[in-house]
């Protein structure tokens, strides 16, 4: 599939309907998600299984569907975003597992999967216990990291990984909370691909 048909797809998804700012919910935009999947896709990893980790309304899991994905599963610890998720898979027909479950209470034990994709949560270095919990489910991790960090993300994956790809972006955010004053801001983001 193409790029820019994953595109269309991905938009027609759901947008969380009441989102909560203490969990960071910002939709992915949908050119962002499949600028991501792509890449994951021509490097070879969407084949096997998948996990969405902070899948939110599930653009990840679903897209990772789409692009052939074997077995993806989505885990979020908020039902409402679960439920928004599901709707949107009963939409594209895709069979994933979603789970409800605080990343911290994961087990590497019970679930392995080959490709781990997510847009973490960037406060309090919340980004850097998504991190973690990602490299002991999968050899192979795709995520977003706020492009002041780079600097910290870089020197703090360089004990723990075989070595990384990034791709900068600029991620718009639409005005979603109160405390949001512009319609839209756009921040540096940084894409990257870890190998464990």
């Amino acid at each position: 599939m193409k790029k820019k048909r994953l595109e269309i797809f991905l938009e027609g998804l759901e947008k969380f309907s009441h989102p909560k700012a203490y969990l960071e919910q910002y939709s992915t935009p949908a050119n962002i998600a499949a600028e991501l999947l792509v890449y994951a896709k021509l490097k070879g990893d969407l084949s096997g299984s998948v996990c969405d980790l902070g899948c939110g309304t599930g653009i990840f899991a679903i897209g990772a569907k789409i692009l052939g994905a074997e077995k993806v599963y989505a885990i979020d610890v908020d039902e409402n975003a679960l439920e928004i998720a599901r709707r949107n898979a009963d939409k594209y027909d895709c069979g994933i597992d979603f789970i409800r479950m605080d990343i911290a209470d994961i087990d590497k034990n019970d679930l392995q999967v080959d490709t781990v994709l997510m847009n973490p949560p960037f406060k309090s270095h919340k980004d850097i216990k998504f991190l973690n919990k990602s490299l002991e489910l999968a050899d192979v991790v795709y995520s977003m990291h706020n492009g002041v960090t780079e600097e910290f993300i870089n020197n703090y994956v360089v004990d723990i990984c075989n070595g990384f790809e990034m791709r900068k972006i600029r991620f718009p955010i639409k005005r979603t909370f109160e405390f949001h004053r512009k319609n839209v801001k756009e921040i540096d983001v940084n894409i990257y691909r870890f190998q464990r």
